[in-house]
């Protein structure tokens, strides 16, 4: 018996039936957890990314990090409540592909899929790699395992999400918890003692040139950019409401609040702690390197229990954060197969009621982002947010185009008898219009500055990623539609009129081609015996055994001067197909199967060559007939 099923069990855990799917379903609790880690998680790279931009112009404009968290904090608040609506109005999820594609077209609907999906590769390659930055704060030692650290923390998140998505739930609840703890205790302990005394100035090191940049427009623009990956994952929830329990809208609602006001608490906190006390990020390479958030913590804890608990919960969040992705990528990507621009096998569900194919799809793309650029967060984050940034357009633009229609419909409905109740929903439908409107007016603006700051740095890469994306769409939307032309039968479609010939693989005589004999035997009335000489002395002994059987079945010697099996037997299935073009040739080959499956190792198997070898052959099938060794 094989082990692959044994072994599968032990890594995933027992199947779960279809009919208990209702029970996979998530609380605010463990939504969060799964949905949020990502988005909450950017608490710890997210003001140390605008202060990497700001210290290029000295201490005057890393005192700007307190009022671009504002700005940002503003974009938030505003996108969050689009996707609110986005929740409400489609409970059964889809978010951004889903809206965009309704609202707005085909086209833009695939921009929006293509954005998030490499936007999720890269948000598990940024979060893994911040991960790994926060375990070399607390053990620089470990910096030249960078990388594997990083590709052994997505093979566990691999894992963790094949065994289903209440179990993964529940395996990230206390670190995702912890964290947020950790984080808002940090924030009040930095507010306490902070805020009854003076501001120490940041004293950053000179610049490569020993000259200040000046503050400008472009660089606070620059710096905003920056801090725009801390609303990485913020669509995650609208995109995977069918996840929650019932009633499933109210659930996702409920999750978007609290993840939105944790997240918006930790980062303002942090942001205004690090412009009082003066925090100067460090480069990776530094002996005594430490993330901002890891400096703070020193302030305030010193060396102590609470800077490792802090480190060791930023460093399992950030590792975890990846999980979001994880829980969308694969949903999505379902959703844009099922409407042909993906591989259907993305639709599939595995025995555990997730979209295993995606899962390791995901995780292998971002692997590979991991080892080219060797696990190094700054390098991957001029990349990041602008695919996230151009879905949360389109996806607040499709919104403004459905609330837009419904107003539509309801102003007409006010020259009806229901005009009371019409006027209402109008005003309530302006009201989330103009929700919408703004949201996109202000993810556009968004968008076009981290275009434009970030393009020198690597951020046209992604529209790159973009285009070839959506090409793949097209070329596969272009094959299934071909597919079905030409698979569609007409109505009244006369059945083609077939002859059978079986083909049976004779090596030598044993039970096992008796049995298929027999079988061959009741399946058609043209069967041939196909043995194929290499040596002489078996091919004798073999028609001689035939001879004394008395069996009826012609058997052909097929000469192989050169050894090979395959050669002769396609040669002579192709003059065979020749001779008549109606003919369906069946090749049956015997194959015995030990009790052990290591015993397979010592076993000669012509079925693979033979399958790879005639898969281009028209009206040729293969079959294995097994024989089972007691």
């Amino acid at each position: 018996m094989s082990a692959y099923p044994h072994l599968k069990r032990l890594l995933l855990g027992r199947p779960i039936a279809t009919k208990h799917a209702h029970r996979e379903r998530l609380s605010v609790i463990l939504g969060l957890p799964v949905f949020a880690s990502d988005n909450l998680s950017s608490v710890a790279y997210s003001s140390e990314e605008i202060l990497l931009v700001l210290m290029a112009a000295g201490s005057a404009a890393m005192a700007m990090v307190f009022p671009v968290s504002l700005w940002l904090a503003v974009l938030m608040v505003i996108v969050g409540f689009s996707y609110y609506q986005t929740i409400q109005h489609y409970p059964k999820g889809g978010g951004t592909y889903l809206v965009s594609s309704e609202n707005l077209g085909s086209r833009l609907g695939r921009v929006a899929g293509a954005s998030l999906l490499i936007d999720y590769v890269l948000t598990v390659s940024v979060s893994i790699s911040s991960g790994v930055a926060a375990v070399i704060s607390m053990a620089p030692s470990t910096q030249p395992y960078a990388v594997y650290i990083a590709l052994a923390m997505i093979a566990l998140l691999t894992i963790a999400n094949l065994r289903g998505a209440k179990e993964s739930a529940a395996l990230f609840a206390i670190p995702t918890y912890l964290f947020a703890g950790s984080m808002l205790f940090l924030v009040a302990a930095s507010l306490y003692h902070g805020l009854g005394s003076p501001a120490a100035p940041a004293k950053p090191p000179l610049p490569t040139g020993g000259v200040w940049q000046p503050v400008t427009a472009f660089l606070l623009l620059r710096a905003f950019a920056a801090s725009c990956t801390a609303m990485t994952g913020t669509e995650a929830i609208a995109d995977g409401v069918p996840a929650f329990r019932e009633p499933t809208a109210k659930s996702a609602g409920r999750t978007l609040i609290l993840m939105i006001t944790l997240l918006l608490t930790m980062f303002i906190g942090t942001s205004w702690a690090a412009q009082h006390y003066g925090l100067v990020p460090m480069h990776v390479t530094d002996p005594k390197y430490q993330t901002v958030v890891a400096q703070l913590a020193f302030v305030q804890f010193g060396n102590g229990f609470f800077f490792y608990l802090l480190l060791g919960a930023t460093a399992t969040i950030l590792f975890l954060a990846a999980n979001t992705s994880f829980a969308d990528f694969p949903r999505l990507s379902s959703f844009i197969a099922r409407d042909g621009y993906l591989p259907r096998q993305l639709t599939a569900l595995g025995d555990k009621l997730v979209h295993q194919n995606g899962i390791l799809l995901l995780a292998l793309a971002s692997g590979v982002l991991v080892v080219v650029f060797n696990a190094d967060t700054h390098a991957l984050i001029p990349l990041y947010a602008l695919g996230v940034f151009i879905s949360f357009t389109l996806s607040q633009a499709g919104m403004f185009a459905k609330l837009k229609r419904m107003r539509a419909e309801a102003r007409r409905l006010e020259r009806s008898h229901s005009a009371k109740e019409a006027t209402r929903q109008s005003h309530k439908l302006l009201a989330q219009m103009g929700i919408s409107g703004l949201g996109s007016l202000a993810t556009l603006t968004v968008t076009l500055v981290l275009l434009v700051t970030k393009l020198s740095e690597g951020a046209w890469l992604i529209v790159v990623a973009i285009s070839v994306l959506l090409l793949v769409f097209a070329g596969i939307r272009l094959h299934y539609d071909y597919l079905a032309r030409q698979l569609q039968p007409a109505l009244n479609e006369p059945f083609p009129e077939l002859k059978t010939t079986v083909l049976l693989l004779v090596p030598r005589m044993h039970r096992g081609i008796i049995q298929a004999l027999a079988y061959a035997k009741d399946i058609a009335s043209d069967v041939r015996a196909l043995h194929v000489s290499i040596d002489p002395a078996p091919t004798e002994a073999l028609i001689a055994d035939w001879k004394r059987r008395g069996i009826e079945i012609p058997l052909v010697i097929l000469e192989s001067p050169f050894r090979s099996i395959v050669s002769p037997v396609i040669e002579y299935i192709d003059q065979a197909y020749k001779d008549d073009s109606r003919t369906i040739i069946t090749l049956i080959i015997s194959e015995a199967i030990p009790k052990r499956w290591y015993h397979r190792l010592l076993h000669n198997n012509a079925s693979i060559p033979l399958r790879l070898a005639l898969s281009t052959r028209r009206n040729v099938a293969v079959t294995t007939l097994r024989y089972f060794l007691t």
